[in-house]
């Protein structure tokens, strides 16, 4: 990830649901990124004033329409299995808040970016699919973001994120895998909770 500018332009493209067969995926995400958009720009004065409300908007735009659950299992990657269930719940909660925090102070950051979206394609499995899109910005190359989904009942829901080839979920595996080997799941629980304290 090139930047928390990076981030915080992927999260206003990734989230969305399923409301209506007709509607494509690229669709549904573009709906999604205009929604988040508008809502920044409409209480623009108000987040600056309380930074802390641009949280609970990412936590209502945002939040629900990601596969937090799966997006920690493939993060923790093999040591899922050897963490306990209150374990496993705890590295979902702790992820999933510091993706949010991490998310709410990137976004601020966005400033007209041009973000171009193409038809969806079908994912590497079943009932999933790729999104492709393109984020330019005067005199920078465009950046390349293709956003994985997975089909969760009548929904879709983000559970990668590929920018410029590198997925955001290896980029977590790795760092993860490091932590779980010197310190275990616990110590993993701990230092996310920690970097969430911090303000991501």
């Amino acid at each position: 990830m090139r930047t928390l500018l990076t981030i915080g332009l992927l999260l206003l493209t990734c989230a969305f649901g399923a409301q209506g067969a007709d509607q494509t995926a690229t669709q549904l995400v573009q709906r999604t990124a205009e929604e988040m958009l508008g809502a920044l720009e409409n209480r623009r004065a108000e987040v600056e004033r309380k930074p802390q409300l641009i949280n609970k908007l990412v936590n209502k735009i945002l939040a629900p329409h990601f596969d937090f659950e799966q997006m920690t299992r493939l993060a923790v990657g093999r040591d899922w299995r050897k963490a306990t269930p209150a374990q496993q719940e705890a590295l979902v909660d702790s992820f999933r808040d510091l993706l949010v925090r991490t998310y709410a102070k990137s976004i601020m950051e966005y400033s007209g970016q041009d973000i171009v979206y193409e038809a969806s394609r079908p994912g590497t499995r079943s009932g999933t699919v790729v999104v492709p899109t393109e984020v330019r910005a005067p005199g920078a190359a465009p950046i390349p973001i293709d956003y994985s989904m997975i089909e969760r009942g009548d929904s879709w829901k983000v559970y990668d994120v590929v920018i410029d080839g590198v997925s955001m979920i290896s980029n977590y595996r790795s760092q993860f895998r490091t932590t779980i080997a010197s310190s275990g799941i616990d110590g993993l629980i701990e230092q996310l909770r920690a970097k969430t304290a911090r303000g991501a």
